[in-house]
This record gives structure tokens, C-alpha cells and sequence, in this order.
């Protein structure tokens, strides 16, 4: 029994030491310096009946602060896809809550795609207009600062459903490019360099989203790649 303990303690110590080699330096720092000033009599003191545990939304946060920190790091180095996606679904987490299902975040061959599609009463832009709605102001902005450091060029789609729309000099196709040249502006406006823009191009309906029902307001939507 003595020894069946011994053998799975140095399985604890032996996958600790591998979790910490995986641990990034800046997130090993800032546990290192929690632990360091933290007392649990202290603690137990001050909060008499509040658990410990509690602590442990401290470190929940510093670790989240650090990965912010390491992602701001990326700026000379091009970051995957995939630290991208993990960057975006962060931010999106942190202030688009109630707007989180209108982002769509995935990877793709090209590179990270981000969405930003249409709900059910909940437009990003306005039937048979270009301009953006107010809601689609305050996604492409956050996308704009958490992509705006990055190296990656980027391609901007515009996608519409396939409800009719055809007026005497617009159709899909000029509404879809429209759009999506609406949305090469706003991340103009918010920092993005111009020179980044690989290409702005509309599809109309020819790519949807939803291909089940074409006339889904989820297939009104702007993709936003960002170019392995």
C-alpha cells in the first residue's frame, strides 16, 4: 500500500511538472506572484465563513489577463488561426454577450473567418440598405481592435438571401458589394490598415449559409477572413 501511494504521488509530481511546461511564462509569473501574497489565515480572518475556494476566481482572472497579454504580444509575430479564434471568441465573450450568436467565428483553408450575420429581428443592415446598423457598428469595431495589430491581409465577402431584390440599378450582386465595402470602411475608420484589404467582393446568394432554406436571415452576413 506504501508503495501504490508512493508510485501515484510521483504520477501527481510528474504531471505537474508537465502542465507547467505547458503553462505560458507570463501565466506562471502572475500565479507565482498570487500564491506569493495570498494567506489562507489571513484570508479566513478578514472573511470568516467564505471559502477559500472563492480565491480562486483571482487566479481565474489573472490567467485571463495574461492570455490577453500574450495574445497583445502577437503584434510581430503572426499568430495562427486558431490563437486568433480564441482571441475573438474572448472579446466576444467579454462585451457582445447579447450579441454573440450574430458572430460566427471558424477557420477555414483561406484562414480565420468571422461572421457577423443576420437574426430574426435583429438586422446589420436594414432591408435593401447599405449602412450599417448600429449593432453591426459595435461588432466590426471589436473586431477591429483585436485584429488590427495583426500582419494578416484580409478579405471582406458581403452575402445576401435569396429573397428578390431588384430595383432599376441594384440587385443582390450590387448589394452584397456594397455591403461588404460598408464594412471595409468601418474597419478603416477603427484602425485597420487600408493596405491590408486583399479584396472586398460580393456574392448575392450564390454562397449561403443555411443552404436548407435560402431565405434564412442568417445568409445576410459579412465574412471577414483573415488571410493565413
Amino acid at each position: 500500500m506504501a508503495y501504490a501511494d508512493f508510485v501515484t504521488a510521483m504520477m501527481a509530481f510528474f504531471l505537474l511538472l508537465w502542465l507547467l511546461s505547458m503553462t505560458a511564462p507570463e501565466t506562471k509569473a502572475a500565479l507565482s506572484q498570487y500564491f506569493e501574497s495570498f494567506s489562507i489565515i489571513k484570508s479566513a480572518s478578514q472573511q470568516s465563513g467564505t471559502s477559500i475556494l472563492d480565491k480562486s476566481t483571482g487566479v481565474l482572472e489573472i490567467v485571463r489577463k495574461t492570455q490577453k497579454a500574450s495574445f497583445r504580444m502577437k503584434k510581430e509575430e503572426r499568430a495562427t488561426s486558431e490563437e486568433l479564434a480564441a482571441m475573438m471568441r474572448m472579446a466576444i465573450d467579454e462585451k457582445l454577450q447579447a450579441m454573440k450568436k450574430q458572430v460566427l467565428i471558424d477557420t477555414t483553408p483561406e484562414g480565420l473567418r468571422i461572421q457577423i450575420v443576420d437574426n430574426e429581428g435583429s438586422e446589420i443592415f436594414r432591408l435593401g440598405s447599405d449602412v450599417p446598423t448600429e449593432k453591426a457598428v459595435q461588432i466590426i469595431r471589436l473586431v477591429s481592435e483585436n485584429i488590427r495589430e495583426q500582419p494578416n491581409r484580409i478579405v471582406i465577402e458581403g452575402h445576401t438571401d435569396s429573397a428578390p431584390f431588384k430595383t432599376v440599378q441594384k440587385t443582390n450582386w450590387e448589394l452584397s458589394t456594397s455591403r461588404a465595402s460598408a464594412a471595409r470602411r468601418e474597419l478603416e475608420n477603427n484602425g485597420v490598415d487600408p493596405g491590408r484589404i486583399a479584396r472586398v467582393v460580393g456574392y448575392a446568394d450564390q454562397e449561403l449559409l443555411v443552404r436548407e432554406d435560402p431565405k434564412d436571415p442568417r445568409n445576410r452576413r459579412i465574412s471577414i477572413i483573415l488571410l493565413q
